[in-house]
């Protein structure tokens, strides 16, 4: 009892100190700016911390407790179990309401911790002290959630020496380990550039100045968010036995509204840092993305949605949603404030145009977030106006976001190939010369494989069009740079491009031409179907050592050379059933097997779900090849000239901007030939 009243002691305390430490360090800069106090505001870094080394303290006794079944505190006994492997007992910490809370507090820490080592010696600069105070108002907020509705370390009822573990479906994948912190890192990860926004905003400071220091930052939060979205989906078709990747969840829509907001702000910034346009969009982008991290955070922790993915009713949904109201008030005020300074200097000159294209890229992703928003929270409005519940499927969000998706993929042909202010005809042709032919031979490509309908066939060919703009440019730069033209944001975005394409066309694909069928499969007697043979080898159980799990699996030999097990588990604890698929996964399709309810083992006969999906394995694949091109965007090109620090200077929109940023060169001259 002794240990077990440590647990929940230290980590209390370890929450409190992050509490003090934000409060005390936002009132010590916000002092110190106000007096002009440099020594006073030369000590800020330390309450950052500070904070930081409290909830790392409060999450290393969490983590104590559940590896010492520490069934004292409450939070344990909801999901500790002896039984659990430790793997997902460490896991365990982040599966459900507290402990997730926890965990983004301890992202969001290393964040803030993060920014005042980076710019500590720039502390005195009021640019960066608001955006200190802005983050430490932030990690107070998460800190009173979590000595408040949120208490991960409340102690339970008294004698309890037991508990059911995590939710059956978060311990048996590994994936779960990783998911969440990646995914975490890129929700709180803008929080950064949503800083500095608002420091921009209260200090007047409304240059490029800001968005040259929070760029990668922005960068690797985005790439931190496309990581734990697509581990997400590789979770989801691995655990969850329907087959598919992407549900049109409220809660997988939760993750996808930030990352639609932030890739336009990704983009469209370019256009701010070269000709010192589209201000007002990108701070309302920025606004948009922190905002719809927080909104996601409630309605997944509120319990007014019913998703597999989602926490359960929570005591935290009144706390974030009025979060979430103050932070758009704010922002938005601040914006209205600041509106006669926010004026761009330059208008676009032509809709053929960089900028051109970046603004319609802004418009489409927008709408497309707007859409899926839509669908997200229409059922909670109706309810709470109506009284009365109802569903939005996936057949909303398919036919009001595919065509999106398709122009889209048309933006990422032509934008490349565009130069800044105006684009001769001429011009046009010679660049979208090899793109259109390539798109055109992918077309052709698609109706000789079998591909029909018009929207995968469009898929198709606008996947060519745009793979065709991004390897120009990138054999343009490797022609004049050798390997180091990879290197850079504009090359590095291609390189994105590519990923990106690569997931079009395996969703594409995989929606369009998956084959499902059910299979009566017999022992010892092989069944074709889509030119694969099925031939069931022998249905056994296998319980696990602790006599938690037992497993219900089917042996069915594929196409005489390999086989696979799909299973049903049952966790004994809980009374739960959660199929495993098995999965062979192969560099055209894959082939996947769930094994139907009712069987026993011994049986000579059972029912299979099969699915023949094309293309899975590219998504995956796809993914990686984005991380690599975000990685290769983060490192200054060949032609980068180092500016003066951006944070301690304001610099100038126009052509100076566009020298002193990193922003995207030009792929050759404009009379350049193709």
């Amino acid at each position: 009892m002794i240990a077990a009243s440590l647990n929940g002691a230290f980590g209390r305390a370890g929450v409190m100190l992050m509490l003090g430490a934000s409060v005390f360090g936002a009132l010590a800069v916000l002092y110190g700016i106000r007096k002009g106090d440099t020594k006073l505001l030369k000590q800020s870094p330390r309450y950052a911390w500070l904070a930081f080394g409290g909830i790392l303290l409060a999450c290393v006794m969490m983590q104590r407790a559940l590896i010492t079944r520490d069934f004292s505190l409450a939070y344990v006994q909801q999901v500790g179990s002896a039984d659990t492997p430790a793997l997902y007992n460490f896991a365990a910490m982040w599966s459900a309401l507290e402990g997730s809370i926890l965990l983004w507090a301890l992202v969001l820490a290393g964040f803030t911790a993060a920014v005042a080592w980076r710019f500590r010696k720039n502390t005195d600069d009021p640019l960066v002290g608001w955006a200190l105070i802005v983050m430490f108002v932030i990690t107070a907020f998460f800190a009173m959630i979590s000595l408040g509705p949120a208490d991960p370390f409340a102690n339970g009822a008294v004698g309890v020496t037991s508990g059911p573990g995590p939710n059956p479906l978060l311990q048996n994948h590994i994936l779960v380990l990783f998911h969440p912190p990646i995914l975490y890192l890129g929700f709180v990860g803008f929080t950064v550039p949503f800083a500095f926004a608002i420091a921009a905003l209260v200090t007047g400071r409304l240059g490029e100045g800001w968005l040259l220091e929070t760029r990668r930052w922005a960068l690797f939060s985005w790439a931190f968010l496309t990581i734990g979205i697509l581990l997400g989906g590789w979770w989801s078709y691995e655990v969850l036995g329907w087959g598919g990747v992407w549900a049109w969840d409220p809660v997988e829509n939760a993750s996808l509204l930030p990352w639609l907001t932030g890739t336009a702000y990704i983009h469209s910034v370019l256009v701010q840092e070269r000709r010192g346009m589209l201000r007002v969009w990108n701070l309302s982008l920025l606004v948009a993305t922190f905002s719809l991290t927080i909104l996601g955070t409630f309605l997944t922790r509120s319990g007014v949605i019913e998703s597999v993915h989602a926490f359960g009713d929570g005591p935290v949904g009144a706390w974030f949603l009025a979060f979430f109201g103050l932070i758009v008030v704010v922002s938005l005020g601040l914006i209205a404030w600041r509106g006669d300074r926010l004026r761009s200097p330059g208008a676009i000159d032509s809709p053929l145009s960089r900028e051109g294209a970046f603004l319609a890229n802004n418009v489409l992703f927008t709408v497309f977030a707007f859409v899926v928003l839509l669908g997200t929270i229409f059922p909670l409005l109706v309810e709470a106006l109506d009284d009365r519940r109802t569903i939005v499927g996936a057949p909303y969000f398919d036919r009001l976001t595919m065509p999106i998706g398709l122009v889209l993929l048309f933006l990422m042909g032509v934008a490349p190939v565009l130069p800044w202010r105006k684009a001769s005809q001429e011009l046009l042709r010679k660049r979208l010369f090899w793109p259109a032919w390539i798109g055109a031979a992918s077309l052709v490509l698609a109706v000789m494989v079998g591909a029909t309908g018009w929207a995968p066939l469009v898929a198709f060919g606008m996947a060519g069009f745009a793979a065709g703009a991004a390897l120009r440019q990138l054999a343009l730069a490797t022609r004049r740079q050798g390997w180091r033209g990879f290197v850079g944001r504009a090359n590095g975005g291609m390189v994105v491009h590519l990923g990106v394409i690569m997931i079009a066309v395996a969703l594409a694909s995989s929606n369009s031409f998956t084959h499902a069928t059910r299979l009566q499969l017999e022992q010892g007697v092989e069944q074709e179907w889509q030119g694969h043979t099925f031939r069931l080898e022998s249905v056994r159980e296998n319980v696990n050592d602790a006599g938690s799990e037992s497993a219900l699996e089917a042996r069915v030999l594929l196409d005489n050379s390999k086989v696979i097990v799909p299973a049903i588990t049952t966790y004994l604890n809980m009374g739960i059933d959660v199929p495993t698929p098995g999965v062979r996964t192969g560099l055209t399709n894959d082939v996947y097997l769930t094994l139907e309810q009712g069987a026993q083992p011994g049986d000579t006969s059972v029912s299979i779900q099969a699915f023949i999906r094309p293309m899975i394995l590219w998504l995956w694949i796809g993914g990686l090849v984005m991380a690599l091109g975000t990685l290769l965007s983060a490192f200054p090109g060949s032609k980068r000239r180092r500016a003066t620090d951006p944070v301690s200077a304001p610099i100038p929109t126009g052509a100076a901007v566009a020298a002193a940023s990193d922003g995207e060169p030009e792929p050759e001259p404009a009379g350049a030939s193709a």
